[in-house]
């Protein structure tokens, strides 16, 4: 006697599993594009040489949103303060309620630390422009340029930008291949 093999025969049984596999795969990819990590492309020059044009990243959005606040020379992305449907990216020069003093190509920053003031050094610029500008930063504020000053619209021209603004940081430049770097254009002051 012979056994027969069991077969099983679902009327309906692929376009079901696909219907279940698309609502999983939603339900999955949005809320972790949305609240956890998503891609940016640079778009323009105010973040040369450190970001390029057309480089692709992968934004950190948890870490400024649970676990910690933007520091003095980190890169972020946030929502520009007079468009918030388009996107920024700079580096954090000043912190909630210091004031920056620029003049003469350089930054000083006041706050509770150094109330006489210190110089900002920058050893990551090749470009500066001459600017004089003092601003006093409110406690949800923060002070942010572009890398490649003479090209960037930044907090000299359109002022300090409100913490709930802030949507991350770069986590991974992912392309190009030969720039490829995790926690692209961070640099870490001395003070």
């Amino acid at each position: 006697m012979q056994k027969e093999s069991p077969q099983i025969i679902k009327k309906g049984g692929f376009f079901k599993e696909l219907v279940k596999f698309t609502l999983i795969a939603f339900l999955i990819v949005v809320p972790f594009r949305v609240f956890v990590a998503q891609p940016f492309i640079v778009n323009g020059a105010s973040m040369e040489p450190t970001f390029h044009p057309g480089e692709y990243l992968i934004v950190d959005q948890l870490s400024y949103r649970f676990f910690t606040k933007p520091k003095r020379g980190e890169v972020i992305i946030f929502k520009y303060p007079q468009d918030t449907s388009k996107f920024f990216i700079k580096r954090v020069v000043g912190l909630p309620g210091e004031t920056i003093e620029i003049g003469n190509e350089n930054i000083k920053i006041y706050n509770e630390d150094f109330p006489e003031g210190f110089f900002l050094e920058e050893d990551y610029l090749s470009l500066r422009k001459k600017d004089n500008i003092k601003v006093e930063l409110g406690d949800d504020e923060f002070f942010v340029m572009g890398d490649n000053r003479p090209q960037s619209s930044d907090s000299r021209i359109w002022g300090p930008l409100k913490e709930d603004l802030v949507v991350g940081r770069p986590l991974v430049r992912l392309f190009p291949i030969g720039r490829i770097d995790f926690f692209p254009g961070n640099f870490k002051f001395q003070r």
